[in-house]
Order: structure tokens, then sequence, then C-alpha cells
């Protein structure tokens, strides 16, 4: 930590000036009633088991699923940004990397109240750190995103020290300074963890050739590009957000439009690998179960439409013209869509790479489909419950981390009569002013 950012910390006071607004109360409001829906949701399923839910055993991965897979990835921003920092020495992104461990953290966790309740046997939690199945990739994913979400607590501690009055408290204050010293060391573990699980859970369907639709040995790889394009957008979209919200500059204008633009190039590795991975495993392929496994999605699932609109051309290729072209990425409306874009596209991309290979049961072929019937799947409104529970759980979390923690080192008022900007051309002053230092 540069001693720039302890000179700005010193001198942090929450974000508090509009808090107590009307729209900031129906807005906890909201997420507070959204909550309590999630509760009584979880509460049914503890008593009562997965027998509550749509899930079977032909389809024991759904909704729940989806949002773990979804949630981990939104929170790589985290070891993204930190990496910059602190591996690579790109300093100016510390005004975002305080709020990228935030919600990293938010996102890891959400994941972990999901699987909590997938598991069924919610009591049985603990059980991957006594019971060791090193030849499992479950296991590696699990052991991962627990180390990993103990990383982004050290990294988080120091910031929840700084912004509260445990800082008067010399021990901590030391705890905090020690902390700081060792966070390249922490940014490296972090990345090798982040890294190793967000590949894993795409090894997790990418390497079972007994269900062809799912294979792809590309999988692992797609996973990470998907994980760092979505989780600094993600990061982004919180930040914009939050800013035209508290009439804000929550980071200054080069780190933003940097993070966009890497964003950016991160859609086209993925969309470019995304494609070639497609080619192999479909186009070029021969495998007759490969051929027959799309066959089938594409008569009793909308899964075509999905892959090549909602992931390919809605989520990747029209968001990375929005970040790397300089027009609209200067465009914070345009950077706001562009990232919605981005997380819808990966929600997609987990919805399709869940139930894909589920739908074909193992045992179909053709002429035995009143056998074997295709496997349909809606989440029961339980489930919809427990979803929105954790949605509300992150954005009540984020909500509070914004008024009492020192997220944005660099936040600037904007004066009274200063509309927020839209564009990098909105913020040119009308009348010339001395150029800003370097």
């Amino acid at each position: 930590m540069t001693a720039a950012s302890h000179t700005t910390t010193a001198k942090f006071r929450p974000m508090g000036v509009r808090h107590t607004s009307l729209a900031f109360k129906l807005w906890v409001g909201f997420l507070v009633l959204a909550l309590i829906i999630g509760l009584v949701s979880a509460s049914q399923v503890i008593m009562n088991g997965l027998g509550v839910t749509n899930l079977t055993d032909e389809l024991p991965w759904g909704l729940w699923i989806t949002l773990d897979l979804s949630s981990i990835a939104l929170g790589a921003g985290a070891f993204t940004l930190s990496a910059a920092v602190y591996l690579f020495g790109l300093k100016r992104y510390e005004a975002i990397a305080r709020a990228a461990v935030f919600v990293g953290l938010l996102g890891y966790s959400s994941a972990m109240l999901a699987l909590f309740m997938d598991i069924g046997r919610y009591d049985r939690f603990y059980h991957p750190l006594i019971y060791w199945n090193v030849h499992s990739v479950l296991w590696e994913i699990t052991m991962c995103v627990m180390l990993y979400t103990t990383v982004l607590l050290m990294e988080l501690i120091p910031i929840i020290i700084e912004s509260t009055p445990l800082k008067n408290i010399a021990i901590l204050r030391t705890l905090a300074h020690v902390l700081h010293r060792f966070m390249p060391v922490v940014a490296l573990v972090g990345m090798g963890l982040s890294l190793l699980h967000q590949s894993s859970l795409g090894a997790t369907y990418g390497i079972l050739t007994a269900r062809p639709v799912w294979y792809s040995p590309s999988a692992p790889v797609l996973f990470i590009l998907s994980a760092v394009a979505a989780g600094a957008a993600v990061t982004m979209l919180a930040t914009v957000l939050a800013g035209k919200l508290l009439r804000k500059e929550l980071v200054p204008e080069d780190v933003l439009f940097g993070v966009a633009k890497l964003v950016g190039f991160a859609c086209l590795a993925y969309l470019y690998l995304k494609l070639w991975s497609w080619a192999a495993t479909n186009y070029y392929s021969q495998v007759p179960e490969r051929q027959l496994g799309s066959e089938i999605l594409s008569q009793n699932t909308p899964y075509n439409f999905t892959f090549w609109f909602g992931e390919v051309l809605f989520g990747a290729l029209v968001p990375a013209i929005f970040m790397l072209w300089r027009r609209t990425r200067s465009n914070r409306n345009i950077l706001i869509l562009g990232a919605l874009m981005i997380i819808a596209g990966l929600v997609i991309n987990r919805w399709n790479m869940t139930l894909s290979g589920f739908v074909i049961p193992l045992d179909w072929s053709p002429g035995t489909r009143d056998v074997f019937p295709i496997n349909q799947y809606m989440p029961s409104l339980i489930e919809w419950g427990v979803a929105i529970g954790i949605l509300a759980y992150g954005g009540l979390a984020f909500t509070l981390g914004i008024r009492f923690l020192n997220l944005y080192p660099q936040a600037r008022e904007l004066p009274p009569n200063e509309p927020v900007k839209a564009t990098a051309e909105a913020a040119a002053p009308s009348t010339p002013v001395a150029p800003a230092s370097a």
C-alpha cells in the first residue's frame, strides 16, 4: 500500500451524505424483503430436503449450481485487479482494486451459500475438509474456493480496520500494516488459487467423455477467460452505478476506461477460443454421439439460440466493441449496458453448460425415447426464493459496504451543479484550465 493511499484512508469519511434519503431507505427495505423471502425458502429446504425442489436423480444440477458458477466467475475481478496492482505494478488500479476484492468476497460467499443449499445434506458441509478425495476435480475446487475466500478476507481485513473505529486499537493497526506488507504474496497466492479452480470448474464438464455434448478440452481456459471478462465487468458496473447514484466520481476516468479495455480484450480472447472450440467439437467432429446430442438439444431446447445470440453475439462480440471502441467506451451509459450484456452472457453460458449434458439421458438412443425420455427442468418457487435471497444478500452487503467502508480511496464529491458525466467529452471544461500533472 502506497503512502498516498494511506493519506487517503486517513481522511476517509463514510459516504453517508445521501444515504438517509427516501430512495436509499426504499432500496434497503426492498433488499431486506427479498432476503426474508430467501430465508423462508431456505428454511423449507433445510426442514424438508431437496424434495421441495424440482431437482431429480436424472437432473441433479439446476438453478443453484448456475448461481454458484456465475457467482464464482463474477468474483474473478478480485484476482484480476489485485494481480494488476501488486504483481504487475499498475498502481493506478488501487483506486478500484479494493472494491474488486469486496465484490469478489461477496461472489464467493454467495456461491458457498448456493452450494450449502444444493448439497442436500447441509449438516455434512465440512466433509471435504476431513475426507480428502484427491482424485476428484470437485474436491480440488472445494479446497481452492475455501482457501481463496480466506485470501479475500485477508485482503479485506485492512480495509475494515482502516474504515472503522477499529483503527484506534494499536494492535489492529499493526495487523493492518503487516497485511499490507504481505499483499504481493497474498495476491500471488490468490491468483494461483483462482486460476486453479476457475479452470477446474470448466474441466468438471469438459473432461466427461461419457457425455459428448459436454466434452471440450478447451472448457477450462474458456471458464478462465469468461471469468476475467465478467469479473472485471461487474466491478466496473458496480462502480459506475454507485457513482451515478451518489453523485461521486469514485475512480479516475483513466482507471475506469483501462478496466473497460481489459474487459474488451478478455471478451475477444474468449470469443476466439469459443468459436474455435465449437468448430473443433461440432463442425469438424464426426463423433456420432456428439452430433446426435446437438440435434436433440436443438429440437427440444432453445440451446442454439442462447448459444449464438446469448453467449456469442450478445454476451461477447457486441460488448467487446463497446469496450474497445473509444467513442462508446467513453460513454458511461454504454459501459453499463456492455457490462450487463457480459454478465447476462456469462449466466446464460453457465446455465447452458449445466443443463445441456443432463437433458440427454445416458441411456438414451434412437428408438428408446419412450423408455428414456428427454429430461425436462423448471426451477420450483422454492429454488427461485433461495436464489432471490442470495442475490439480495450480495446487494445488501455491497450497499452497506459502500456506506461504511473505504472501498474507493480516490473518490471525490461532485460539485452541486455539476451533472454526472455520461461521456468523457462532457467532462471537458468550457473554459481553458491549466493542464493536470501526470
